[in-house]
């Protein structure tokens, strides 16, 4: 549904996005992640047709962005960080006033604009200034000005940013059932809201694509082995002896300083290894008492700050993680 080619946008001698080239495929929800000012908002803007590429292609449905603008534009439904919304308009009204720019044809005006307030829960509201209105509330109704002219890609920017834990689990199930009959491209920093609805993830970071995998595979796939936490008391030349000497162990990071008198120590082996007994043992022999042990999980956010920590150089590394992942499948 959206193909992004060898895109690049420069602004100046600044370089916001570099050579990104992406797809993302019909009746999917993708995530859309990378730190600030990773070039999120800027590809999100070139893909609406909000501002235009450097260098690049755009596929929107098949249709150029630069090409013929219109007709792409007719398939998006856009609803930036901050909806464009007025405040001195009352929601029926606003929505109407997008109806009207999106050629809705306007004997169906009122049926297509209380549809879409039915879908988004802001009926009880349609009526009141969007001044008045929460913050969750404004959101809906960004979102139902999104669906108006019935597009086939929905592109959300931070749907839930400023938002209370309430209405961010309101909005998240409004984008679940928005997901049934749209493609929707999402981008948020709130990685359990990427977890739940997304079916994708898309990581850039410096105008870059440095993953792009389910969230489960992106997960499974970042963890360095098999990550074991220790503390152990003895002295650190024999814990690395003792350590050593089991063969699955593939690398020991230590604590820069000691926990109750003990060494902290996290141990990694390959992933079909289960060494939490083997430690015990060697540990036993070498007369050093594990004090803690417990096996290490890797969340989302952990992934994430692993990809993105490196800048442009983690770009080089990352097309090893791609090959490895395409050998997996």
């Amino acid at each position: 549904m959206i193909e992004v080619k060898h895109l690049v946008k420069r602004y100046g001698n600044h370089v916001a996005v570099n050579d990104l080239s992406f797809t993302v495929d019909t009746g999917k929800v993708v995530g859309f992640l990378g730190p600030n000012g990773a070039g999120k908002s800027t590809t999100m803007n070139m893909i609406t047709g909000y501002i235009a590429q450097t260098e690049g292609t755009i596929l929107v449905d098949g249709i150029d962005t630069l090409e013929e603008p219109e007709k792409a534009k007719e398939r998006i439904g856009y609803l930036p960080e901050i909806p464009p919304l007025y405040p001195d308009l009352r929601v029926r009204e606003y929505l109407q006033f997008i109806a009207e720019l999106r050629k809705v044809k306007k004997s169906d005006r009122d049926m297509v604009i209380y549809e879409i307030m039915k879908k988004t829960k802001i009926l009880d509201v349609s009526e009141r200034l969007i001044r008045h209105l929460s913050k969750g509330y404004k959101q809906r109704v960004g979102l139902a000005a999104t669906m108006i002219g019935e597009p086939d890609i929905l592109i959300l920017d931070e749907p839930t940013v400023g938002l209370d834990p309430g209405q961010i689990i309101e909005i998240r199930e409004l984008i679940r059932e928005l997901s049934k009959d749209h493609t929707v491209l999402l981008s948020s920093h709130i990685m359990q809201e990427i977890s739940a609805v997304c079916d994708e993830i898309i990581i850039i970071n410096e105008g870059k694509v440095i993953a792009c995998d389910t969230p489960e595979n992106l997960t499974k796939r970042m963890m360095q082995n098999n990550g074991v936490f220790l503390l152990i008391r003895g002295s650190k030349e024999e814990i690395e002896e003792g350590l050593r000497a089991i063969p699955e162990v593939t690398d020991i990071v230590y604590d820069e300083e000691r926990q109750e008198d003990a060494v902290g120590v996290t141990v990694y082996a390959n992933m079909s290894a289960d060494i939490r007994e083997d430690i015990f043992y060697a540990m036993a022999e070498k007369k050093c008492p594990v004090i803690e042990m417990r096996q290490l999980d890797t969340s989302l956010e952990d992934a994430f700050l692993a990809l993105t920590k490196g800048g442009s150089r983690q770009f080089a590394e990352n097309e090893n993680y791609k090959k490895k992942g395409e050998e997996e499948e």
